[in-house]
């Protein structure tokens, strides 16, 4: 079963240095497309969902090829402008041992950016559509892009779309023009359905800190003042991280809902991970598709977490695997060559 999903955020150039080589110790990088919404989207798309991607890239062949691998990935690139301006950029360093990642974002003043808030046609882009998926980085990119994502979310409300929210608070961002974090993204939680977020997210849109003694009891107490505070709001995910080294963790997940639902996926050890990037991106587009396939909170919340681990050993910002590779991992499937 398919269901009509759109994305609206910025598509991205990844550059990174070559295995796990510091940045430019040697005169190449790897070239990958990302972005958090278009990471979801693809993820989706690979799920066997009907999703288009609503953004606007840089009117030459970085823009270009940018959709040209959205496409390959099978979103609908229409609902994508081509205009003015420069592709977002950013360079990745890998880590390793005991050296973490590091990332440098080159984004600045982008084409998306930069698109003025009124020249989408949120009536027209959400028509026929089931759900719409934001994440806190659009509007952390400036002024437009801040209206842009608020306009979307108020549209998708007033259209009875879902909005699935994926809270993505980048302090770096929103400290390089002065945006008020707090009151936007508590103005999107708001027309939220779902939020991927955790006590740390609740605490940036809510204010106040959460002292409870471990990570489950935190979360726990931060979905309880979520659903006080957004009447909308019927479910609230996120993964635990334990980094034990670059290439060693240890990952769980958690499902809340309104209704007192608790779902906890077991935690699962990773070790030997090839590339981190985009694996909370593969665990949001795997609780959507537990959502829109109507499993129970279980089911969704384990899916959500094999997606998301299964991206650990994929390079590259999006996870191209299908729902029988997740439900494999979820089975405790073979590590044997499949032949």
């Amino acid at each position: 079963m398919s269901s009509s999903v759109l994305c609206f955020g910025e598509l991205l150039l990844r550059l990174g240095a070559p295995g796990r080589q510091l940045l430019l110790q040697t005169p190449s990088l790897d070239v990958h497309v990302g972005g958090a919404e278009a990471n979801v989207g693809a993820a989706l798309a690979h799920f066997g969902h009907e999703v288009a991607m609503a953004s606007v890239v840089a009117d030459n062949p970085l823009g270009h090829a940018a959709l040209g691998e959205l496409r390959r990935h099978g979103v609908d690139t229409g609902h994508v402008r081509c205009s003015a301006g420069r592709m977002g950029l950013y360079f990745m360093t890998a880590g390793a041992g005991l050296r973490p990642g590091e990332v440098v974002y080159d984004r600045a003043d982008s084409a998306f950016a930069t698109a003025p808030a009124d020249s989408y046609d949120w009536p027209t882009l959400l028509q026929g559509v089931r759900w719409l998926h934001l994440s806190g980085i659009s509007p952390a990119l400036g002024p437009q892009a801040a209206q842009a994502t608020l306009a979307a979310a108020r549209a998708a409300c007033g259209m009875g779309v879902k909005v699935s929210f994926d809270g993505n608070f980048r302090p770096r961002l929103w400290q390089r023009w002065g945006g008020d974090a707090a009151a936007i993204l508590r103005d999107l939680f708001a027309c939220a359905h779902i939020v991927f977020a955790d006590h740390r997210d609740i605490g940036v849109v809510l204010g106040g800190e959460f002292a409870q003694g471990d990570a489950q009891a935190r979360v726990d107490a931060a979905a309880a003042m979520a659903f006080a505070a957004f009447p909308r709001l019927q479910y609230m995910a996120c993964t635990q991280r334990t980094a034990h080294n670059a290439g060693r963790y240890s990952l769980g997940a958690m499902l809340l809902g309104r209704d007192g639902t608790r779902a906890l996926a077991p935690v699962r050890e990773l070790d030997g991970i090839v590339d981190r990037i985009g694996s909370g991106d593969a665990f949001a587009a795997g609780v959507l598709h537990g959502l829109m396939e109507g499993f129970d909170s279980e089911t969704t919340i384990r899916f959500g977490l094999a997606a998301g681990c299964l991206k650990h050993a994929i390079p590259g910002d999006f996870c191209p695997v299908g729902v029988a590779e997740v439900m494999m991992l979820m089975d405790e499937g073979t590590l044997d060559v499949r032949r």
